[in-house]
């Protein structure tokens, strides 16, 4: 393992920025290089880099001189969700490491480039699912593993965020989201929760998605924040947003499980994923935070067994280890709780080691794949379309992967030791 890696930051936005200073807590970091097409954007990744580390920041605003350097192992890349895929492309091409933020893919052609690229320059493109190291889906990962919901059956999970504001005002706060709610209509942002879904499912290591079906609602969400805060005379006010306020898109695997994922930003309510795990031996559900295991979970008073319990003792009882070694070590909060660190410190850990990355370009192209494909449905009334094997048949006997305390395909509990 390297002691330490050159990583250029491109994107340095609201989130681009706050991961930025995450990165530069990972052990054996560098930042010797930003970029933003704005300016001030740009200048702020390069102050940012000099307040927590004492050290300059080279400054672009063309990512593409930033990725003819030579002295970078790897790139983070924080931009609009229709340029991950580019970036990343030219970052493999260009002899780095890549690891993206999170959104869903606008073509399966970008998908397979990704893929492509990947194959023939030998760098690993990581895409930065923070869900995947979340305490709590750590916790049920462990639990699935133990084999305590028995064989998993159904499992459901999505995005459902009251965004209104973010999106209305994107021209003013220049973020994308806007842009995409007026010209599309699909699972815009597919990844939370199915990263979790994809590794409890083994996609790609002996199941697949087969198959994609969506539907959206109409849409009013906006327009009503809109006229509400902005007013009737807001140029967008009664824009006809493509977007449905909510889009629900159900998958099926190889193995035979189902999965639904929700859409849910432009209406008003609490913050969710929506998580539930289904088998043969209980079900757990994110709201609520309940869980039910057979023979396991408390009869009441009257001996009737099928009651909901919380799911809290659980959490203390099947701590990931990868969670306990770190509330040990005394984890790094940093944002969303820690999760944002972890998965970061993944993808640098994997950079030192130039080595496979836990959530490869193999995932990355199939969870990116699922916002096209269900545009492609909801044009054609919801009918199912066939979802792609990134992997050309190789999900079937893959090569072996790198197991280490940030695997999510198994838990190392030796690697801990």
């Amino acid at each position: 393992m390297k002691d330490f890696v050159n990583i250029g930051v491109v994107g340095i936005s609201g989130r681009g920025s706050s991961m930025l200073a995450e990165l530069l807590n990972c052990d054996g970091v560098r930042v010797p290089a930003v970029c933003d097409k704005y300016e001030d954007r740009a200048l702020n990744g390069a102050k940012i880099v000099k307040e927590k580390t004492g050290t300059d920041a080279d400054v672009y605003l063309d990512y593409k001189q930033l990725l003819a350097r030579d002295d970078l192992d790897a790139v983070l890349c924080c931009t609009t969700w229709i340029t991950h895929s580019r970036i990343a492309i030219d970052a493999m091409r260009a002899g780095k490491h890549v690891a993206i933020e999170v959104g869903g893919a606008a073509s399966i052609e970008e998908c397979w480039q990704m893929v492509r690229a990947s194959e023939e320059t030998g760098k690993f493109c990581m895409l930065l699912e923070n869900c995947c190291y979340d305490r709590k889906e750590m916790a049920l990962y462990n639990m699935v593993k133990m084999g305590l919901f028995g064989e998993i059956i159904h499992m459901q999970g999505g995005y459902e965020h009251d965004l209104r504001d973010e999106i209305s005002l994107g021209r003013e706060n220049r973020h994308g989201r806007l842009f995409n709610f007026q010209h599309r209509n699909g699972e815009l942002y597919p990844t939370h929760q199915l990263g979790p879904i994809s590794k409890v499912l083994g996609i790609n290591r002996g199941n697949r998605f087969i198959s994609l079906s969506s539907t959206a609602s109409k849409s009013r969400g906006l327009n009503e924040w809109i006229k509400k805060n902005k007013g009737e005379d807001y140029d967008i006010a009664d824009y006809h947003f493509n977007q449905g306020d909510i889009v629900t898109t159900v998958l099926k695997c190889a193995d035979g499980e189902t999965v639904v994922l929700t859409h849910d930003c432009s209406l008003p309510r609490p913050y969710s994923r929506g998580y539930r795990i289904q088998g043969t031996k209980g079900i757990y559900m994110e709201d609520g935070n309940t869980i039910y295991l057979e023979g396991v979970s408390h009869e009441d008073e009257n001996h009737w067994t099928h009651t909901w319990e919380s799911f809290d003792p659980y959490l203390e009882k099947y701590e990931h280890p990868l969670w306990k070694k770190y509330k040990i070590d005394g984890v790094h909060e940093g944002g969303h709780g820690g999760m944002d660190y972890l998965v970061l410190s993944a993808f640098a850990e994997s950079v030192r080691l130039d080595a496979a990355p836990p959530l490869d370009v193999y995932d990355t192209a199939v969870l990116m794949a699922v916002t096209c494909l269900s545009e492609q449905s909801i044009a054609i009334g919801g009918a199912p379309v066939p979802f792609p094997d990134f992997t050309n048949g190789m999900w079937i006997d893959r090569e072996p992967y790198r197991r280490g305390i940030f695997c999510l395909n198994e838990v190392c509990e030796d690697c801990f030791e």
